[in-house]
């Protein structure tokens, strides 16, 4: 057992084992310091006038038990949103996409949740109502990008040893072979036509394998990834830490692909919420976001993390054994199976990393997202000459903006433009958000005519 391990701390619902850490962020005005080790350790809320006391104090919001979830559970398990007059949000582990979204649905209102957290995109199916019962639209506002990173895509150690990396260059013979033995290569993933989906398809595509013909792409929760591999049911998964850590972990798997190698400072998932909630509650849901952006900035604070990595594993979260399966990757740390990485800039960041702001939700890679959705055609090719107005629909970036100028963020972490600007992938190929087109037109696998 590690020195880690050793020195574990137990931790409640209510309690927060920050070390013994002042939080000294110098990404916005950071969170009040938070002591070690004692139960009483949450944010000070602040004195609200009665203009600035939110509409309700209460909010159902749902989470996947991944790293991506990270900023909500520490809004909610610090104090961060109760600081701000949202002293009853209640977080609620979702068994799988689908119940989260199952649960959106019908709200809190019928024992749902008004939002959470969600992959790309997700927000604009629900709201165009494509994966909703009844095709029924229900209007989501994105209200942040919770992080980047966190991503990978593992292999089972059937495979251990045959060039399967980041790069497949040369590969396809392998999985034609394997598609001719009637054994073809398994791919899963946690939810369809979002950017878990997104992950794989790019990875096999980048190196000239079309995902369509040399793959069996499926959908498995989360949860079941690792037993699925230790059966032999899967090849290869597309997940959040600390999945595929666990499957080097149990010794079951290798990992061909950090989604940080194959994207630097990609999205990754975002929180969302309700359209009608957020119309109905402008200040209370300015206050979850100040909460979220306190939580963020805790949460991108190193010296945070082997808290961070307690907090998440405890039974009212992952319930995991042993935090260190999140701490290394936190840390920047991975064992890959076949080679190992020891780089902070590979770790998910929250708040801001080398590219800028993580929190703000920019409306060019929303336009990823869906101009990605054509590639595979899962949206229609026209998807792309409405896009910027299903964007400004569901994307309120302004209320980002509103929130974080409230909360004092330095005017140099607010974004200046909606736009990061062209984005590079790891093969070269460039996507310049003014000419999604091209994009298209430079990818050589796709299903979409352009």
């Amino acid at each position: 057992m590690n020195n880690f391990s050793r020195r574990r701390f137990l931790l409640t619902a209510g309690a927060s084992a920050a070390g013994s850490i002042l939080l000294n962020s110098c990404l916005g005005n950071p969170p009040s310091a938070i002591n070690a080790g004692t139960q009483s350790a949450q944010a000070k809320p602040l004195n609200l006038s009665p203009e600035e006391q939110p509409e309700t104090t209460k909010a159902n919001l749902g989470y996947i038990a991944i790293v991506e979830a990270a900023p909500l559970i520490i809004a909610k398990h610090l104090g961060f949103f109760a600081k701000y007059g949202m002293t009853d949000v209640n977080i609620a582990k979702q068994a799988n996409w689908g119940s989260a979204r199952d649960n959106v649905e019908i709200g809190s209102a019928g024992g749902g949740v008004d939002g959470g957290q969600w992959q790309m995109p997700m927000p604009y199916q629900i709201s165009q109502g494509l994966i909703t019962k009844g095709n029924v639209k229900i209007p989501m506002y994105i209200l942040a990008q919770l992080n980047t990173h966190g991503n990978g895509i593992a292999i089972a150690n059937i495979h251990r040893g045959k060039g399967l990396g980041l790069k497949l260059d040369g590969k396809k013979s392998f999985f034609e072979g394997l598609k001719s033995n009637g054994k073809k290569f398994k791919a899963a993933y946690t939810f369809p036509k979002a950017n878990q989906e997104f992950w794989i398809r790019y990875w096999a595509a980048a190196s000239g394998i079309d995902p369509d013909l040399e793959m069996e792409l499926l959908t498995v929760p989360a949860a079941q990834t690792v037993a699925n591999m230790k059966t032999g049911t899967m090849d290869a998964f597309s997940t959040g830490d600390p999945w595929p850590y666990r499957i080097i972990n149990d010794k079951i798997g290798f990992m061909a692909a950090l989604t940080a190698e194959m994207w630097k400072g990609h999205p990754e998932e975002y929180f969302a919420m309700r359209g009608d909630w957020v119309e109905k509650n402008p200040k209370a849901t300015k206050a979850i976001l100040k909460g979220l952006m306190e939580a963020q900035q805790w949460c991108d604070n190193f010296d945070n993390r082997p808290a961070l990595a307690e907090i998440l594993a405890g039974r009212n979260y992952f319930n995991l054994a042993d935090p260190a399966i999140l701490l290394n990757p936190f840390m920047g740390k991975y064992d890959l199976g076949e080679r190992k990485i020891d780089d902070r800039k590979m770790a998910a960041y929250y708040w801001k990393d080398e590219k800028g702001s993580v929190s703000y939700p920019y409306k060019s890679h929303d336009l990823w997202f869906l101009t990605e959705s054509v590639r595979w055609g899962f949206l229609p090719p026209d998807t792309l000459s409405k896009a910027k107005e299903m964007i400004d629909e569901v994307n309120r970036e302004d209320i980002w903006r509103e929130a974080a100028k409230e909360a004092g963020i330095p005017a140099a972490d607010i974004p200046a433009s909606t736009s990061r600007g062209v984005e590079e992938f790891f093969d070269g190929i460039k996507f310049d958000p003014e000419k999604p087109e091209e994009y298209l037109k430079s990818l050589k696998i796709k299903k979409v005519k352009i």
